[in-house]
This record gives structure tokens, C-alpha cells and sequence, in this order.
């Protein structure tokens, strides 16, 4: 009895005893009123309630005692029928030909159920099939325990047939059954009793075939016996019906062939039945067996194919053909269509499908071949699938993704009013692989529009904006939200006419003729497009492949306006050029006249025709004389530059004495820097290299060089400081060194070398060594040499020449 019943009862009896009590303490307080005698009556109504009590009590048990009664007796009624229902259970799985091994729990003893002699040996007992090696061979105990250890760790149901030492084929299935496994034998097919072994007799032999005559003949299907060369020596009354019906003819003691020849002659019976037609599609299954040194088998008669079969087959046939994978399964669950797409797709042997097996034996194949999705309750995965025959209507599943990457879309639809399901499996692999590939070059694609600084439209066929990126809004002041609804270019005019009223319409309007053009001879245009609020933009439009019309826009004002200002600039400098080539001509023609005559009366004053000078004015005349000679130069070097900047100088290669060429920059030094009272203002230390080769070179640009170089360094001498001169060859190279022992070498006259300008810093007699340094570098590079200028320690520079021995082939190098 529940607690609950108890407390309701034991509730109920306590509200009876209230009023008892009550009741039979109302005489004693009528007759008084006072404390007294509430006091005397208080015992009598405690012992009347308790009494109460009592019996109420005693009432609530009997009944639940009863109650208890009840129950227990219909608990036993339960137990009783529920084993009843087992043995009823037991005794129709021990009635088959069946045998079934289960494993209930891990440590307990299995149970079997079933007959043994279905599968032993007469006289051999239920519990020796548990030892596999008595009637196993040790291939197929291997197998065996492979499959059930497999079934007991990871839930993998199994089917295979095993060969016994006897030569029965036995059929074997085990599956998972609660918290424990089930294991199943029955035979394949009905066999007749193993032959005799080696050590029976000789003699049995003949009773053994006469044995089998004797049950062949009670047979319905036609029946046969083959001896050891596959000759026919006995076929029952069934066969040679079958053989006449064919137009076969022969005698009960040569009966006539009527199996194909492929299956007379072939050296051992199949374990599985082999279908065979013989006359007008008559189907059968041969069954054989091996007998007596030889072999027996019957024809097992298959039923004629209906109407919706042969559509079926011809169904099949066209299945077959096809590439995506079908199969079709009955009511039953049974596979009865399938083609070879199929079978490739799940890598499954297309003979045991054949075989028509059931939908979950191929799901439980699949799992063990890890070809199914991982689900963590595969067991109910499976019921889920196999709610397919319960559809009237087509239904697409989730996408089946399988351990070895592939994704299989699967469609199940009705297959037909007797029941049934027809599926349909598509890879989708591939399709899934060309769509991320494709998303992601959109992704990529976008991301480029975006990250571009040009605006950008693409139209369809239809004028509607299909494609944008935020810049072409951002030029246009176009909201995105307006272009993310892929708006017509009208639309598009209309907002930028709200945008920029005073031409954002006019420029659309102009921009749709060349997006609505359908001219198939088209051709892409671009132009610039100068709008009202001062911005100057480049568009092109060009044609896709697909039809559409992409159009891009970039603003190009400030690269316009930095255009203008450099061809202004670059205006002015071309004048400027022409201006200081013809200031050059000019100053070079107006300077040479008047010196000439400075120098003329200069050298008529020193040769005293005129009269006789005394020594102040004969110096001075000497220096008016070296300052014409240096202005002479100076002039010079002006025009060569000249010539050089304007690209027409040129050399005149040929052989020179080294000698004379120093001979005749020593002498143009000596007018530049003479002797003023007697002191010499350059002391000048030549040191030419012995056995010199023949130098290749224009002459008088090298004197050029070399009095330029010179000058430089008295320049930068004391007044009587030397300046060392030194010509020697380093292999190729003829090397002019000019040695000096002045101030050193600022950065200012580095810069010179390649500014030719006179830098601020240099001042007295330092000045104009910028533009002589710059025509030696000219001249250098005229005829493929070299300069370095150098600073020497603890004072002075040096400065190299290295010019190539023959200057005709550097020239003709460049």
C-alpha cells in the first residue's frame, strides 16, 4: 500500500474521533457549566476517543492488509504469464532450424536456443557449437572471432556464411541485443547429409547413392546425381518431365542434359544457388552439393515474372544506364533494383547485392566499412532512415557527410502502391567544392572592388546595377543602401540629381545610352566627364563577355591639376633653356671680342714698343695677361658645356703622345699662373710612367682635362704649393693622378662634380673650380672613363682619371 492511501486513512480516522469525543463529553458540560465539571468530564472523553481511535484503526488495517493481499497476487498472476510468454518464446526459437547464441551480459554464461542437430553432428550436444574448433576449420574461426569481437566493442553487425569441416554452409548473423550481443547460425539452404568420410568403408558408398536415389525420387523438383567426371547416373520422374517439356530425350538409366554447359563442367559446386533459364524464360535456382565422390543438386523453380516485374526489369535496364546511383527496395526491405552506380558509389559487391539483401544488413555493412556519417546513436540514426517507407511523398534528407570527406545528398520517394521506397544518392562533393571555390572568388572579387579607388558599375541587359563598390557611391553621393537594391539607371539619375542638381542628372542621362546600347557591333568608349562642382572624372565603359556593361569612374582632379602644373613648369623651363643657350652665344661672342683686345694691348704693353715699363707696371701687366688667359678658359669652358648639354659634342679619337698632351696643359697653366716678381705662384712635379702605350683619345679634350684639373688644385694651393701630376697604366686603363696639398676637399666641391654650380662656400681664389670639375667629368664620360675625387691625409685631395687606352672602341661601346 502506498504511504499516501495510509495517511488519507489514518486522516479520516482522526476526524471521527473528534466528534466522538466531543459527543460523549455533551451530557457531563449540560448538566453544569462550571470549571469543575469540565475538569471531571475531561477522562471519561479522553477514553471515550482513544477507543475510538482503536477501531478506526483496526478498520484502516484490515483493509490495508487485504489490499496487500490483492496486489501480491496479482504480481504473481504477471510473473506467471510473463514466463509462460518466455517459454513460449523459448519453445518457438527451439523449434526452429535456427540456432541463436545470446550474450546477455559480460561474466554471465550464454544461452541457446534452437536445435542443434540443424547444424551438428546426431548425438553432438547444444553446448559443444561453442567450441568453434570442433566444427569449424581455422580460416573460418578466425573470422568468426574477428566479427563478434568487433560486434562487442564497437556495435558492428555482421553477415557471412562459413564453410563447416563437413562441407555445410552455414549462414551467420549477429547483431547488438540490449547491453549484450546476439549471434544467429542457421544452413544457407536445405542440404542433404555430408558424404562419406575416408575412413567409412568402400562398400557404404554404393548404399549411400542408393539412399540418395531413393530421397531424389520423392523430391517434386526435378533432382540429379553426378558422379566425379560431372556425368549424369540418375535423375528423378520431376527431371524427366522438365527434359521432355524442353524437347530433350533420353532413358531413366542415361538421362539427357538440359543444364548449360558452363555449369556441367565446372570443377566444384557455387555455395550459393545459381540462376539458371532453360526453354522459354523459364527461371530456376541450381542448388548443388557435393555427394558420394561426385555431386547432386535439384532445380528450384522461381515464379513467373508479372507484368510490373518485366516493367521492372525493363526499368532496370535503363537504371543500369544511368550514372547517378538508384535503388529500389520492396516492402519487405529487400534491395530489387540497384545499378552499377550504386554499387561503385558504396564500394559494394555487386554479387551479394544481388541477393536481395535487407536495407539494414547493407546499413550495417556500411557502418563497419566506415562509410556512414558518425552519429552517436547510430541505432536510432537508423530507425530514422528507414521511416522512408512510410512516405507519400518525395523527401530530401540532410546531406549524409561520410568519414572520407564526401557529401551525398539522398532523396527517397514512394515506390509504388505496394510499398516500398526508391532512392536516389548524388555526390555532392564536387558541387559543394565549386561552390566554396565560387563563393570565395566572389568574396575575393568584392573585396578587390572595394579596395579600389575607382568607382565601379556593372549593368545587366536589363539597365539595372547588379555590381558596385562603395567608391562609386562615395563619388556620386549616392546612399549604398539605394545601390544594394540594384536600382535601374534611371533610378540612378534620379538620386544623383538630388545629390548634384545642376548636372548629376544631364551626365546620367548621357552615361545611359552607352548601358542600353544593344548594338552588337558596340564598342567600349571611355572620356572625362568635367562636373559643375569642379571635379574632373575618367570613365570607360566596356562591353562583358556575359552581355553586361561594367562601367568605372576615377577622379582625376588633382592628378589633372598637378598635370598642368608641371607642363607649365616644364613651358617654362624649355624657354628658360633657350633663353640661357642664346644668353651663352651672346655673353660667349661679346666677351671674346673685348678680351681680344684686352689681351692684344696686354702683349703690346709687355713688349714695351710703346715705351719702357718699370717693374710695378710690368707686373701688373703680367697679371692683366694671366687673368685674359683665365677668362679665355673660363669662355671656353662655357661653349663646351654648351655643346655638351645640347647633345652634339664630339670626339675625335687618335693617337696621342702622352708627353706632348702634358706638355701643352703645363704651358696653358704657366699663362694662368706666371711668375710675379720673381715668385713663382705653382710649383707643378710631373711624373710620367716609363714605356707609356699609345693612347687613342681626342687630344684637345684631354689638355682640357688635364689644365682644368690642374687649375683646379693650384686653386685650392698655397702660392708656391705643390701640385703633383702623375700618368701611369693599370692594365686596360691609363691613369691620370692630380695631387694637391690644400685645403681639403669640401662636400660643396663634391656636389659641384655634379651640380656645376659654385658652391657659396668656397670664396677667393677657391671660386669657378665647380664649372672646371664639371667639364672634366664631361669629357670623361665622353670618352668612357672614370673620376674620383679623394681626400688625403693630413691635408690636400686627389682626384683620379681612369680613361680607356683606346677611346674609338668605348665610344662605339656606347
Amino acid at each position: 500500500m502506498r504511504p499516501e492511501s495510509i495517511r488519507r486513512r489514518l486522516g479520516f480516522a482522526g476526524l471521527v474521533a473528534g466528534p466522538i469525543t466531543l459527543v460523549s463529553a455533551a451530557p457531563a458540560l449540560g448538566q453544569s457549566f462550571n470549571a469543575a465539571s469540565i475538569t471531571g468530564a475531561v477522562p471519561i472523553a479522553l477514553a471515550i476517543g482513544a477507543g475510538a481511535f482503536a477501531l478506526a484503526s483496526m478498520a484502516v488495517l484490515r483493509t490495508l492488509l487485504r489490499d496487500g493481499r490483492q496486489a501480491r497476487r496479482m504480481a504473481q498472476e504477471q510473473v506467471s504469464g510473463l514466463r509462460a510468454l518466455v517459454d513460449e518464446y523459448e519453445a518457438l526459437l527451439s523449434g526452429t532450424r535456427e540456432l541463436t547464441i545470446v550474450w546477455a551480459e559480460a561474466g554471465t554464461p550464454p544461452r541457446l536456443f534452437g536445435q542443434a542437430n540443424s547444424l551438428l553432428a546426431p548425438g553432438r550436444t547444444a553446448d559443444s557449437l561453442l567450441d568453434f574448433s570442433s566444427w569449424l576449420a581455422e580460416p573460418e574461426i578466425s573470422r568468426l572471432n574477428g566479427a563478434l569481437e568487433a560486434l562487442r566493442r564497437e556495435g558492428r553487425g555482421f553477415e557471412q556464411h562459413l564453410r563447416t569441416r563437413d562441407g555445410r554452409l552455414i549462414h551467420v548473423a549477429g547483431w547488438v541485443l540490449g547491453g549484450g550481443v546476439a549471434l544467429r547460425l542457421r544452413p544457407a539452404f536445405p542440404q542433404p547429409e555430408p558424404a562419406a568420410t575416408p575412413a567409412e568403408p568402400a562398400s557404404s558408398a554404393p548404399a549411400r547413392a542408393d539412399g540418395a536415389r531413393a530421397i531424389l525420387a520423392q523430391l517434386p523438383e526435378p533432382a540429379f546425381l553426378r558422379d566425379a567426371a560431372g556425368r549424369l547416373i540418375y535423375a528423378n520422374s520431376a527431371y524427366h518431365a522438365l527434359a521432355t517439356t524442353l524437347g530433350r530425350k533420353g532413358s531413366p538409366s542415361a538421362p539427357p542434359e538440359i543444364l548449360p554447359a558452363q555449369l556441367v563442367n565446372r570443377p566444384a559446386p557455387d555455395a550459393e544457388p545459381v540462376p539458371v533459364t532453360l526453354g522459354e524464360g523459364a527461371r530456376y535456382q541450381l542448388v548443388e552439393l557435393p555427394f558420394a565422390g561426385g555431386r547432386t543438386g535439384y532445380l528450384r523453380a522461381l515464379p513467373a515474372p508479372s507484368p510490373a516485374d518485366n516493367a521492372l526489369a525493363h526499368l532496370g535496364g535503363i537504371i543500369d544506364a544511368l550514372a547517378t546511383p538508384i535503388a529500389i527496395f520492396n516492402a519487405g526491405r529487400e534491395l530489387v533494383q540497384f545499378n552499377r552506380a550504386y554499387a561503385a558509389l558504396w564500394d559494394l559487391d555487386p554479387a551479394w547485392l544481388a541477393t536481395q539483401p535487407d536495407e539494414r544488413s547493407i546499413l550495417d555493412r556500411l557502418r563497419t566499412m566506415s562509410m556512414l556519417p558518425s552519429e552517436p546513436d547510430y541505432h536510432a540514426w537508423r530507425e530514422r532512415h528507414l521511416t522512408a517507407y512510410q512516405l507519400t511523398m518525395p523527401r530530401e534528407s540532410e546531406p549524409w557527410h561520410l568519414p572520407d570527406g564526401r557529401t551525398i545528398q539522398v532523396i527517397a520517394a514512394p515506390a509504388g502502391p505496394k510499398g516500398g521506397v526508391i532512392y536516389v544518392f548524388e555526390d555532392m562533393t564536387a558541387n559543394l567544392r565549386l561552390k566554396s571555390l565560387n563563393r570565395a572568388l566572389l568574396d575575393v572579387q568584392r573585396s578587390t572592388l572595394n579596395a579600389l579607388s575607382e568607382g565601379v558599375a556593372v549593368f545587366g541587359t536589363n539597365g539595372r546595377l547588379t555590381l558596385s563598390n562603395p567608391q562609386l557611391s562615395a563619388l556620386w553621393k549616392l546612399p549604398m543602401a539605394a545601390l544594394g537594391e540594384s536600382p535601374h539607371i534611371d533610378q540612378i539619375a534620379e538620386a544623383a540629381h538630388k545629390a548634384m542638381p545642376e548636372d548629376g542628372a544631364a551626365i546620367w542621362r548621357e552615361l545611359k545610352h552607352a548601358i542600353i546600347d544593344l548594338n552588337p557591333n558596340r564598342s567600349d568608349k571611355s572620356g572625362r566627364i568635367a562636373r559643375a562642382d569642379g571635379r574632373l572624372l575618367e570613365y570607360a565603359v566596356v562591353r562583358l563577355p556575359d552581355g553586361q556593361t561594367m562601367m568605372t569612374f576615377l577622379d582625376v582632379t588633382e592628378s589633372a591639376n598637378y598635370q598642368r602644373v608641371l607642363k607649365e613648369r616644364n613651358d617654362a623651363l624649355i624657354t628658360a633653356d633657350r633663353l640661357k643657350d642664346a644668353f651663352v652665344q651672346n655673353v660667349s661672342y661679346e666677351l671674346r671680342s673685348p678680351l681680344t683686345n684686352i689681351i692684344g694691348f696686354a702683349d703690346l704693353l709687355s713688349s714695351e714698343a710703346v715705351g719702357t715699363l718699370n717693374a710695378r707696371q710690368r707686373a701688373y701687366t703680367d697679371y692683366i695677361r694671366a687673368s685674359s688667359v683665365t677668362l679665355g678658359v673660363l669662355i671656353d669652358n662655357i661653349l663646351d658645356l654648351a655643346t655638351v648639354d645640347a647633345g652634339i659634342a664630339e670626339l675625335r679619337p687618335e693617337p696621342q703622345d702622352v708627353h706632348a698632351l702634358v706638355d701643352k696643359a703645363r704651358a696653358g697653366l704657366a699663362a694662368t699662373f706666371p711668375e710675379v716678381d720673381g715668385e713663382r705662384s705653382l710649383n707643378l712635379v710631373v711624373s710620367v710612367e716609363p714605356g707609356l702605350p699609345p693612347l687613342v683619345a681626342d687630344g684637345t679634350r684631354i689638355v682640357q682635362i688635364l689644365y682644368n684639373l690642374l687649375s683646379s688644385a693650384a686653386r685650392f694651393s698655397e702660392p708656391g704649393g705643390e701640385v703633383r701630376l702623375t700618368v701611369g697604366v693599370r692594365g686596360e686603363r691609363v691613369l691620370f693622378i692630380v695631387e694637391d696639398e690644400g685645403a681639403a676637399t669640401s662636400d660643396e666641391m663634391r656636389a659641384a662634380l655634379l651640380d656645376r654650380v659654385d658652391s657659396p662656400a668656397i670664396a677667393g681664389r677657391q671660386r669657378g673650380a665647380g664649372l672646371g670639375l664639371s667639364i672634366v667629368k664631361a669629357f670623361v664620360n665622353l670618352h668612357g672613363g672614370t673620376l674620383t675625387l679623394e681626400r688625403r691625409d693630413p691635408r690636400g685631395s686627389r682626384v683620379i682619371v681612369s680613361l680607356p687606352r683606346d677611346a674609338s672602341l668605348a665610344g662605339a661601346a656606347e
